[in-house]
């Protein structure tokens, strides 16, 4: 992937996780900026695709689309991932987050684009029967636009009664928006899991911080959650805090050295927060 790196944002992302003073003396030994608390609330003036938007992963993207911010909305309408019928319910504002039913306002920049044609099921009955037929990973693809928000318990009812093709199950599975319990249903074997991995699909974004690999890559994106997804971000810090107070805490040294490893280090990132406080040591 070629995501932007932002390595401030990632340590300012780590540091969030201690106490203030612990952050302000450590920011004062790395030579970080003081924390700027109107940072963080909206999209950086003029952030778009080339700071590496287009290659986030799908579930990523999903958590952007969840907040309904028209927005945000405007930055991840082209992203490779989201299908047609995700981009058709964006321009019908449909809301996207858990329980919301509000409608989501449009901002006026999408409105250069053509509402994407996609085929409306008719009703369950329709959905379940065009599902059913599917015998190729094209078919399944369409078939799998034609499911809205409010199709999936419809999708996880015919898959119940009856198991839905594979075809189907794949195309569905890696929809993004396609519901946790909905896509258990489809699959555990290990194929199937490196399936969704590749197709940028994770459980959540406890997982996302946790198992990420590299390191800068994956805090640069958790930076960016604080505009992009706040609301899923408590996730990946409620993850993550614990063994950062544990390793690091304020441990100026720590912080120093794994600001000098961040750059480069291919590992996860709670990889990256032990071997700084291995080879720190205990000192202050």
């Amino acid at each position: 992937m070629a995501i932007e790196v932002d390595q401030t944002g990632g340590l300012g992302f780590l540091l969030a996780l201690v106490d203030r003073e612990q952050a302000a003396r450590i920011r004062l030994r790395t030579g970080l900026p003081k924390e700027d608390p109107s940072a963080g609330g909206r999209p950086p003036k003029g952030y778009g695709w080339q700071y590496g938007l287009r290659d986030l992963p799908s579930s990523v993207v999903w958590w952007m689309l969840q907040q309904d911010d028209p927005d945000v909305n405007v930055l991840v309408y082209e992203h490779a991932r989201i299908d047609d019928r995700v981009r058709h319910d964006i321009l019908r504002g449909v809301p996207q987050g858990p329980g919301r039913t509000r409608p989501v306002k449009v901002d006026r920049a999408l409105s250069r684009f053509a509402p994407p044609e996609v085929r409306l099921a008719s009703g369950p009955e329709e959905l379940t029967a065009v599902l059913r037929e599917v015998g190729s990973m094209g078919q399944g693809r369409v078939a799998a636009r034609m499911v809205g928000r409010e199709d999936w318990p419809v999708v996880a009812a015919a898959d119940a009664v009856r198991p839905l093709p594979g075809y189907a199950r794949w195309a569905l599975s890696v929809r993004p928006d396609c519901p946790p319990e909905v896509r258990a249903r489809f699959g555990t074997h290990r194929k199937f899991t490196h399936r969704l991995r590749t197709a940028g699909i994770v459980d959540g974004p406890a997982a996302y911080a946790t198992t990420t690999r590299p390191a800068p890559q994956a805090l640069s994106v958790l930076a960016m959650g604080r505009w992009a997804f706040p609301g899923r971000l408590a996730e990946a810090h409620a993850a993550l805090r614990p063994l950062v107070r544990a390793e690091l805490g304020g441990n100026t040294e720590a912080w120093a050295v794994l600001a000098q490893l961040l750059p480069t280090f291919t590992g996860t990132v709670p990889e990256l927060v032990t071997t700084a406080r291995a080879i720190a040591g205990d000192a202050a």
